[in-house]
Parts: C-alpha cells; structure tokens; sequence
C-alpha cells in the first residue's frame, strides 16, 4: 500500500514503524506530541517547513512502495 499525505501520521507510525527513522530525519521528532496523533502527514509536514513530496518519497521507500 502506497502512502498518501492525507493519512495520519500516528497511523503510519502505528502500521509502519520503520517510518519514524524517516520521520525523525525530516525534523519531525515529536511524534509523542498531541498534533501527532491529530495531524495528517501533508499538516505535520508544513508545521516543520518540511518539503512534502521528499518526505513522501522517503516514507514509501522505508515501506518498500
């Protein structure tokens, strides 16, 4: 299953722990936080300033897509 910006980020988390080590590399280090479990990956992304399509591409890679 590919991953889309609009799914949540503790969902991806939760499915596909492999994912927080891209997570974290992005400077998103604050899983644990309250926006976490409420944002998607596209909202959490640009909180952080963080280029939406590189993260994307990193996560699918860590899931193999």
């Amino acid at each position: 299953m590919k991953l889309t910006k609009d799914m949540g980020i503790m969902e991806v988390v939760q499915r596909y722990p492999q994912t927080v080590e891209v997570f974290v590399s992005f400077g998103m280090g604050c899983l644990g936080c309250a926006a976490a479990r409420f944002e998607n990956i596209e909202q959490g992304a640009g909180a952080h300033g963080i280029d939406i399509d590189r993260l994307m591409e990193a996560l699918n890679n860590a899931i193999g897509e």
